[in-house]
């Protein structure tokens, strides 16, 4: 794995950060939970989209009875990391 691998990519837990692919379920029902509280009008209402990805992730998570995001299908974690700005639009956050 390269450093360009999202699952690799460091996200914000409330512990710290991590890689995306250790994301536990329960990681990411609070990521969920935090962004779906920040949600508002004008510029926090983009946050909306982010929030119901993680949601989405927590329930495929769920579903498939993955305790972290790696143990998900390849492909299925990597698209959810360009949903959760793992991955940044256009690929930088700056």
């Amino acid at each position: 794995m390269t450093a360009e691998d999202p699952l690799q990519r460091p996200v914000y837990a409330s512990d710290g950060y991590k890689p995306f692919g250790e994301f536990t379920l329960g990681d990411v029902q609070a990521r969920a939970s935090e962004l779906t509280e920040a949600t508002g009008w004008g510029p926090t209402a983009r946050v909306g989209g982010v929030a119901r990805a993680w949601s989405e992730l927590a329930r495929v998570m769920t579903g498939s009875g993955a305790q972290r995001v790696g143990e998900l299908d390849r492909d299925a974690a990597e698209g959810f990391a360009r949903r959760l700005w793992v991955i940044p639009p256009g690929g930088s956050l700056l």
